[in-house]
């Protein structure tokens, strides 16, 4: 698991050096991360790039291309401007689900759900080297991603009730309670719901890192709300 390593047994482990850009860099860049953002294309609107712009230099450290009105074609061309965007900025950028996307477009980030591939077929598909994050609603599932050595990241939500997961019911903050008193060794997130009125309670129930999606999306100033988000978030 990545916080149990080392920044020097990460780098034997990945035979390269965290100034270069690959897996080591990302491990260690994941390892600070706070404030994590998912996103979609924003093709109604058409201002992708400087949407982008503007969250990360508020603060975003990850950002996830989440759009599933998208063809493959045209989710390979965005993938290419969110990588290039992010990586101006020295942030990650990460796929969700799809991992012939991953593959092919070199993401530093995977992420699957429960329901999705699982995390060993992942690894098997993509290599040693992207980073690779988890889904879970349950304590059950946070432990066994804690558990897992291919787990480099988990998300623990939702929360609160999101349209970005319609079906999926709300957890609550007791959850992130029970997560947070396990003390994981792995990065861990919490998720679902979180804005600015809320990211103090998540913080108080122990979290230390967010994924956020309409706090900034539906934000009139990106910038400054992922400003104010990433200020409320311990160093």
């Amino acid at each position: 698991m990545l916080a149990a390593m080392t920044s020097d047994e990460q780098r034997d482990l990945q035979g390269d050096d965290v100034s270069d850009g690959g897996p080591a860099a990302w491990r260690a860049r994941l390892a600070g991360a706070r404030l994590y953002l998912c996103t979609d294309a924003r093709e109604d609107s058409g201002d992708l790039e400087e949407f982008l712009h503007a969250a990360l230099r508020g603060g975003v450290d990850v950002v996830q291309l989440r759009d599933r009105t998208l063809d493959v074609r045209r989710e390979l061309e965005l993938h290419e401007l969110v990588g290039a965007v992010a990586s101006e900025h020295g942030a990650l950028w990460a796929v969700n689900d799809r991992a012939d996307v991953a593959g092919l477009t070199s993401a530093p980030i995977f992420h699957t759900g429960q329901d999705d591939l699982p995390v060993a077929a992942s690894r098997r598909l993509l290599g040693a080297g992207p980073v690779l994050g988890r889904s879970t609603h349950a304590a059950a599932e946070a432990a066994a991603a804690e558990a897992d050595p291919e787990v480099d990241y988990f998300c623990v939500g939702p929360l609160w009730a999101t349209p970005t997961k319609p079906g999926r019911p709300a957890v609550g903050i007791d959850l992130l309670r029970e997560v947070a008193a396990s003390r994981p060794t792995t990065p861990w997130f919490a998720i679902g719901g979180i804005d600015l009125d809320r990211i103090d309670e998540v913080v108080a129930a122990g979290a230390t890192r967010a994924v956020v999606v309409r706090a900034i999306t539906g934000a009139s100033d990106p910038e400054a709300a992922a400003r104010a988000l990433r200020g409320r978030l311990p160093r």
